[in-house]
C-alpha cells in the first residue's frame, strides 16, 4: 500500500465502525487537512476568470482536491489516525482519474434535467452508489478500465455490505450540496459563494474518502493488505507496548504487586503510552497506594504541562484532589497555569483551591499578589474562606509594597476584610 510516511498515530482496525465514523467527521478539520481544504477553497476564485481559463483552473481545483482525497484514503487505509501532509503521496494518476469520472458523473445528472428531468434523482442515486467503488478502485489502482468494471463494483459492495452506505451517503450529500449551490449562487456575489461552496465540496469529499479508507482498514486482511501503521509501530516498539499491558492485565489477576513491578521500567521512558500510565494507576487504585498515586500524579501533571496539554493536566489534578484535597503540583508555575485555566473554564473551586495553595506554598513568588487576586475575583460574598483569603491579602500588601497590584490588592482585601488591611 502507498501512502505518506509520517509518524502518525495508529488506529486498531476493530475500532467499532460507529466510532470511526463519529471521529471521522472531524477528520477534514484536522492536523494538515483543514489549511489544506482552507487552501483548495480560496483557489476556487480561479473561477472568475474568462470562460476557458476559470473552467481549466478549476478543473486543475478539482483534481487537486481528488488528488488529496486519495492520499486521506489511503493514508487512512494504511491505519493513521491523522490526515496526510499535503504531497506525500503518488496519487497523481488517480487524481486525474478521479476528476474525470466525477466530471462525467456531474455531467450526466445535469443532462437528465435537460433530457428527462424526472430521471435526475434517479440517476444522482445511481452515480452515488458507484462512485465509491470506482473511487477505491482507482486510489489503490489507477487503472481506470477496471474501476469502470460493473463485475468490479459488485465485488467490492459485496465486501463491505451495509457500511458501503457510508460513503454513498457522503456522495448523496454532495449532489444535494451542488443543487442547493446551483440555486444560491445566484442570490450571492461568485467572490463569496465560490470559496464558500468550495470548501463544503472539499470537506465531503475528504470525509467520504477518510470513510472508504476507514471501510478498508477494517477489512485489510480480505484485501491481503498489511496496513502501513502496524508495520511502523512494530519498528517503534508501539506493538511490544500493548504485549506489555496484556501481560500486565494477566498477571494482575494473580499478583498484583508483580504486575506494577513489571510496569515501572516502561514507564520511566517518557514516551510510554498513556495505556501503560492509566494500567499503573488502576493497579495502585486497587491496592489503596495513595501516595504512590499523589506521586505518579505530579508526575504526569509535570509532562502534560510541558507538552501544552494542560487540559489532560488539569483532569489528573481533580483526580489527585479527589485523593487528597490540599494536594496541588509541586512547581508554582504549573499550579499557577492549571488555576488560570481552571478559572477559565469555570471550576471555581478547583481554581480557588490552586490560589490558596500557591499563596501558602509560595509566599515569596512575585506572581503571588496575582493568584490572590483571581482567588478573590471568585469567591462568593458569604464564602466561608473569605477571612482567611482577607488575612492573605493583608499580608501580600505588606510584602510587596510597590508591587503594580497594590492597589488592586488593598481594594479587594478592604472588600473582603477590612480588618485586615494593614496600617498605611
Amino acid at each position: 500500500m502507498k501512502a505518506g510516511h509520517a509518524r502518525r498515530p495508529a488506529v486498531d482496525p476493530g475500532t467499532p465502525l460507529r466510532e470511526r465514523f463519529a471521529l471521522g467527521l472531524r477528520y477534514p478539520l484536522r492536523g494538515a487537512a483543514l489549511p489544506t481544504l482552507v487552501g483548495l477553497a480560496l483557489v476556487h476564485w480561479v473561477g472568475l476568470l474568462p470562460l476557458t481559463l476559470g473552467l481549466l483552473g478549476s478543473l486543475l481545483v478539482w483534481g487537486a482536491t481528488w488528488r488529496y482525497a486519495a492520499e486521506c484514503m489511503l493514508h487512512t487505509a494504511n491505519g493513521f489516525a491523522d490526515p496526510p501532509d499535503v504531497g506525500l503521496g503518488d496519487s497523481d494518476r488517480a487524481a486525474w482519474g478521479l476528476t474525470v469520472v466525477h466530471v462525467l458523473a456531474a455531467l450526466f445528472c445535469v443532462a437528465m434535467t435537460f433530457y428527462s428531468p424526472a430521471l435526475f434523482w434517479p440517476a444522482l442515486l445511481a452515480a452515488a452508489l458507484v462512485l465509491p467503488a470506482i473511487d477505491m478502485a482507482l486510489a489503490f489502482d489507477g487503472g481506470l478500465l477496471q474501476a469502470l468494471n460493473p463485475q468490479h463494483w459488485g465485488e467490492i459492495i459485496r465486501r463491505f455490505g451495509w457500511s458501503y452506505l457510508l460513503p454513498v451517503a457522503v456522495n448523496v450529500a454532495v449532489g444535494l450540496l451542488a443543487v442547493l449551490a446551483s440555486l444560491v449562487s445566484a442570490s450571492l456575489p461568485r467572490l463569496i459563494s465560490l470559496p464558500l461552496f468550495g470548501f463544503a465540496y472539499s470537506y465531503l469529499i475528504v470525509l467520504g474518502f477518510h470513510l472508504m479508507g476507514v471501510m478498508i482498514h477494517r477489512r485489510h486482511e480480505q484485501f491481503g493488505l498489511v496496513p502501513e501503521a502496524e508495520v511502523l509501530a512494530e519498528a517503534l516498539g508501539l506493538n511490544a507496548d500493548q504485549r506489555l499491558l496484556a501481560a500486565v492485565h494477566e498477571l494482575a489477576r494473580t499478583d498484583a504487586p508483580a504486575a506494577l513491578r513489571m510496569l515501572v521500567p516502561r514507564l520511566q521512558d517518557r514516551e510510554a503510552p498513556d495505556e501503560l500510565h492509566q494500567a499503573y494507576r488502576d493497579l495502585l487504585r486497587a491496592q489503596n497506594q495513595r501516595e504512590a498515586l499523589l506521586v505518579h500524579g505530579q508526575i504526569r501533571i509535570a509532562a502534560w504541562i510541558a507538552h501544552g496539554e494542560s487540559r489532560r493536566a488539569l483532569g489528573m489534578l481533580q483526580d489527585c484532589c479527589a485523593l487528597d484535597p490540599a494536594f496541588i503540583p509541586d512547581d508554582p508555575r504549573t499550579c499557577g497555569e492549571l488555576a488560570d485555566l481552571a478559572a477559565r473554564l469555570g471550576m471555581r473551586r478547583t481554581a480557588i483551591g490552586l490560589c490558596r495553595g500557591y499563596l501558602a506554598t509560595w509566599p515569596a513568588d512575585p506572581h503571588g499578589p496575582h493568584y490572590a487576586l483571581l482567588a478573590a475575583g471568585l469567591l462568593d460574598l458569604h464564602d466561608e474562606q473569605r477571612d482567611d483569603l482577607a488575612r492573605a491579602l493583608g499580608r501580600l500588601l505588606q510584602a510587596w509594597p510597590g508591587h503594580p497590584l497594590q492597589a488592586d490588592l488593598r481594594e479587594a482585601a478592604r472588600r473582603l476584610g477590612p480588618d485586615a488591611l494593614p496600617a498605611r
